[in-house]
């Protein structure tokens, strides 16, 4: 069961880097549900569209999603929501998407 109302409004003009936002908002859908396992993402310039960014901003964002382990790209098939989705959505991120690493503790 999907909860939309968890995926926060996308804003490209907050002080996040843009593809850092686009990556955060599509990784919200994925864990509301909108997106589930296996499904497959529209095309790089279709989701351009829809955000109104540039293609390679999409592209970018693809790429820290795949480094999130969150999305999956076959070539000549498409790219796909991973299936299993990794447990841990909410890891901290830097500027650029890439996650944190833990604070150490004593």
């Amino acid at each position: 069961m999907s909860d939309q109302s968890k995926i926060p409004d996308f804003d490209p003009r907050g002080p996040q880097l843009v593809y850092v936002a686009v990556a955060d908002h599509v990784a919200a859908r994925i864990a509301a549900g909108e997106l589930r396992p296996g499904a497959r993402l529209p095309a790089e310039r279709d989701l351009a569209v829809e955000y109104g960014v540039a293609y390679l901003t999409v592209r970018r964002a693809a790429q820290v999603l795949r480094d999130r382990g969150l999305i999956v790209t076959v070539h000549g098939k498409g790219t796909f929501v991973a299936d299993p989705i990794p447990e841990n959505l909410t890891t901290d991120r830097d500027e650029e998407g890439n996650a944190e690493p833990p604070s150490p503790t004593r």
